[in-house]
């Protein structure tokens, strides 16, 4: 009886190590998605039209590291934007399906009033989304709070974009933490680095990127 008991406990705790790990492995965001190739042509960078782009951007060791200051020019001299440093995914500009950014941000204490990812385009505005960060937290523009304590440390972003259900679905870390309607659906692509918003707080803004991925359904 006591040998009976013992493996009716050992088989009740393998199964629920299986839909331990089974539910951790549902988790993940990138679940049920396919990775879509890039090279390096898939990474153009924008950055004040007036500078050397090595005095704004550096790519070394797999990290991409962007920085502007409040008094750059934009990245046009016809445009009347804030200025930036970006890297825009070009290539896999979408208008429908699902669709998957991913990669390891790093923002410095300091920077704050700055978008450091976004999707461009919408049929209302500029832009179906975008992540600022404001005193190490995130925001969706300058409202909703999508994630706090984000100075100093690498986290992992993945942002959903469903857009036939016109819908975003941003996860840190792994796990989700806001979710919303876009702005209608158009031609849309990916950006990450540096983007100063209106009255923005920081003379120096700086990101850093690594292991970005595109995935898509």
């Amino acid at each position: 009886m006591e040998r009976s008991y013992s493996l009716l406990l050992l088989f009740l705790a393998l199964v629920s190590l299986k839909s331990f790990n089974l539910l951790c492995s549902a988790a993940d965001p990138t679940d049920g998605f396919t990775p879509v190739p890039l090279t390096e042509a898939n990474f153009v960078l924008q950055k004040p039209y007036n500078v050397p782009l090595n005095e704004r951007y550096s790519y070394e060791d797999g990290i991409r590291h962007l920085w502007v200051y409040a008094t750059d020019k934009p990245h046009d001299p016809s445009s009347n934007t804030q200025p930036r440093t970006e890297v825009r995914i070009t290539g896999l500009d979408y208008s429908s399906g699902v669709w998957q950014f991913e990669g390891y941000g790093f923002v410095p204490n300091g920077t704050s009033g700055v978008t450091v990812a976004q999707i461009h385009g919408a049929s209302h505005g500029a832009t179906t989304l975008i992540l600022r960060i404001y005193d190490g937290n995130m925001r969706y523009y300058s409202g909703d709070l999508v994630a706090t304590d984000l100075y100093d440390k690498w986290f992992r972003l993945n942002i959903i974009h469903d857009v036939d259900g016109g819908r975003l679905t941003v996860f840190i870390d792994g796990e989700e933490r806001y979710s919303t309607h876009d702005q209608g659906p158009g031609d849309m692509y990916f950006k990450c680095g540096v983007y100063a918003a209106p009255r923005n707080i920081s003379y120096y803004m700086e990101s850093r990127w690594r292991d970005i991925k595109i995935y898509k359904k």
